[in-house]
């Protein structure tokens, strides 16, 4: 599927802003950003709800712009899930096959097949209002997929699950499609959600797209300080740079001067302004010896507890903000001082800078 040039707009409001977007076939695609950034519209085009301003759409190399919902085979899976109350478990399953005038044998085997391969045998005849919260996304996956489309379209599915459920229907949506090996384009606010089960990510704000990449490549390479805040765990500080000696960039900030490798620079030029970064995880504590650290004095001004990992949040004495996440287990040996400073440090290696052309 393509999206070429594509933007939508209602009224004055352009809410997608000319996109290009290449979904491979068979790939596991999630699309994320904060609200109002178009990742919905986005879906409602793909899935025929909403028609592009401009651009085209194509499916298998053909224009579907004007091709009807049902005519696309593009079915959506909605975040409300929206199963019928009225009908049955297996009537709720057989719905899309009714309107597709499927024969009722046919029909019956069908469905006997999605409710088995999703768990849901023994719940056939049951009242949607009868089921748990897992059991009922299972019914709108199984609902969209005996179709057998080429691509099933996801928004924010997993959005009103509890946190362990919504962990184990990651696990199933993933072997899901590995399985069945149709596409998947998948809307979330949630970067776990995206980073654990999508083969590519797109990351968009305010109608455009920022950055596509594996979640790898996302969070270790943001293309601009936008992307960086949004997947978070990023520590940003900008500064100019000071001079190039040998295989490092010497960088003056206000917070003292840094330094980042050339080979992290890209085409950098003494003077101009710079953007560093350095991951959360990279950033360590205490006077750590050798000359391959940038090192700063900071505040301990909160801690934030997470599972195995905490993160500390720090102020350098500039006022610049900072942190570092560091394990549950060793949170009682950091060598805080009495008055809540701490010296920290991160390797030279670690330093990137944000957007750099290499």
């Amino acid at each position: 599927m393509e999206l070429d040039n594509v933007s939508k707009s209602f009224g004055g409001f352009t809410a997608v802003e000319s996109i290009n977007l290449n979904i491979s076939e068979g790939e596991f695609l999630a699309i994320m950003g904060s609200s109002g950034c178009g990742k919905t519209t986005t879906l409602r085009m793909l899935a025929g709800l909403d028609q592009p301003t401009q651009g085209e759409i194509r499916l298998n190399g053909e224009r579907i712009n004007e091709l009807s919902t049902w005519d696309r085979d593009t079915p959506l899976v909605w975040q409300n899930l929206a199963l019928f109350p009225f009908l049955s478990v297996a009537e709720n399953v057989e719905f899309g096959l009714r309107m597709r005038g499927v024969q009722k044998d046919e029909r019956r085997r069908r469905v006997g097949k999605w409710l088995e391969r999703m768990g849901l045998a023994e719940f056939a005849g049951r009242d949607i209002s009868q089921l748990s919260g897992g059991q009922r996304q299972r019914v709108a996956l199984a609902r969209s997929l005996v179709t057998e489309p080429p691509i099933l379209l996801l928004d924010e599915p997993l959005s009103a699950l509890d946190a362990n459920l919504k962990v184990r229907m990651q696990g199933v949506l993933t072997e899901l499609q590995k399985e069945i090996g149709i596409t998947f384009v998948y809307v979330t606010h949630s970067h776990s959600e995206a980073f654990a089960m999508a083969d590519r990510v797109v990351i968009m704000s305010q109608g455009h797209i920022e950055q596509v990449g594996t979640p790898q490549e996302i969070y270790s390479k943001p293309c601009n300080r936008f992307v960086a805040e949004f997947i978070g765990g990023k520590n940003i500080i900008e500064g100019n740079v000071a001079d190039i000696v040998g295989d490092r960039i010497i960088v003056r900030s206000d917070h003292g001067v840094l330094e980042t490798p050339l080979a992290a620079g890209g085409r950098v030029a003494k003077g101009d302004s710079v953007t560093l970064y350095v991951g959360a995880e990279d950033v360590g504590f205490g006077g750590a010896e050798g000359a391959d650290r940038n090192r700063l004095r900071c505040r301990v001004i909160g801690e934030e507890f997470v599972g195995a990992i905490m993160t500390i949040h720090l102020q350098a004495e500039t006022g610049l903000e900072l942190q570092a996440q560091v394990p549950y287990a060793g949170r009682a040996k950091l060598p805080v001082e009495d008055d809540g400073w701490v010296h920290v440090s991160w390797g030279i290696q670690e330093t990137r800078i944000l957007g750099a052309q290499t």
